[in-house]
């Protein structure tokens, strides 16, 4: 294991005060980047977060010393998705998943790493609640030694950090023009018994459920959900999630 000098935790401190504290998202990201050069051996890096329209693809990368155009065909990395999509944040080295005889021959291979002059790769799925939240990887070129666990290590004690980060970040995005529960009532002139009503459909609650605690006939939550859904100008449950948020 890895002896950290007085120097690299100076510099971790830094790095987790600013992961929280820098408001520009995408400015943390670039600086995360350049601050990690000063305790870690690699030539390039990028860092992508998972797509808000199917949490799966990548999108809006910010990277190190290296060509954008060329690390969006990450993609194409075939051998790794079942692992970054699996919800579980990690650092893996890509040999520790391909033998390196084999990755030299894929058309990733060719088409990434030749061009940039890149070998060794080191990676950090970042994850939280089971939901794949972005990646970032490390190049190192030709010539140099495969990343070790000391690497691994100290990028170890990040991972979870930016991963709460980034999903803080998420959640931000989707219910920035969101209303909130109280908001809605007010808004569209709820009553009572509507804003019980709407609190337990967003909180996932079946109709069955809603009845029974309710007291009330299908028929009668059928009205019920009509009237909401009348006020606030929508017609199924769908746009309601997308509209107002599921807590306050």
């Amino acid at each position: 294991m890895r002896s950290l000098e007085t120097n690299d935790w100076v510099i971790l401190n830094s790095i987790i005060y600013k992961i929280y504290t820098t408001e520009d998202f995408d400015g943390m990201r670039r600086e995360l980047l350049e601050q990690l050069k000063m305790v870690e051996d690699f030539d390039s890096a990028d860092f992508y977060l998972a797509s808000a329209e199917d949490g799966k693809s990548l999108s809006n990368g910010v990277t190190y010393n290296c060509e954008e155009n060329l690390c969006r065909v990450y993609e194409e990395m075939d051998y790794s998705r079942g692992i970054m999509l699996g919800g579980k944040a990690l650092i893996y080295r890509e040999t520790d998943i391909i033998s390196d005889e084999a990755r030299v021959q894929t058309e990733y291979y060719q088409k990434v790493y030749k061009p940039n002059n890149w070998h060794f790769a080191l990676q950090m799925i970042l994850a939280r609640n089971k939901k794949f939240l972005g990646v970032i990887t490390f190049y190192r070129t030709i010539g140099k030694d495969d990343f070790q666990y000391n690497d691994i290590f100290l990028l170890d004690m990040l991972k979870e950090h930016l991963s709460y980060r980034l999903e803080q970040h998420r959640n931000e995005e989707e219910n920035g023009d969101k209303l909130t529960i109280t908001d809605a009532v007010e808004k569209y002139h709820l009553t009572r018994r509507e804003h019980t009503i709407l609190q337990m459909l967003l909180g996932g609650e079946e109709n069955a459920v809603v009845c029974e605690e309710l007291a009330i006939s299908p028929n009668t939550l059928k009205k019920h959900i009509c009237n909401i859904y009348c006020k606030l100008g929508i017609s199924n449950r769908i746009q309601m999630f997308k509209m107002i948020r599921e807590k306050e």
